[in-house]
């Protein structure tokens, strides 16, 4: 498990010093994600001690959002004075990942292999 989250964290780290080296407007962590995507794709996925231990974060994952809450009631003035901009983005944003989930969903259904059949 050690392993594995060491893993997880110098991918973070790399992804963070990129960003911030090349001036990028992509948070470092998304970065990193994106760079330990494609190692494992290299690699073929996930080993099994990488596996388990993404799975044990996942089972955890709703402890995360405890310091989002508490930024938020510490800071639910801002929220009070800014509320407008803050529904507008969540409401753009939600209909974003509506329509493209919806495109994907579509361009996967239309793909071959998702329903079986050979070309």
């Amino acid at each position: 498990m050690i392993s594995a989250l060491s893993a997880l964290l110098v991918f973070q780290l790399a992804g963070e010093v990129l960003a911030r080296s090349l001036s990028l407007p992509i948070p470092g962590p998304v970065i990193g994600m994106l760079m330990l995507f494609v190692a494992l794709v290299l690699r073929g996925g996930p080993g099994e001690e990488l596996q388990t231990t993404s799975q044990n974060l996942l089972q955890h994952l709703s402890l995360l959002f405890v310091p989002a809450g508490t930024g938020i009631m510490v800071h639910l003035h801002r929220v009070s004075d800014e509320w407008l901009p803050l529904l507008v983005s969540l409401l753009v944003s939600t209909l974003a990942t509506l329509i493209v989930t919806a495109l994907v969903m579509k361009l996967c259904q239309r793909h071959p292999a998702a329903t079986g059949e050979t070309p």
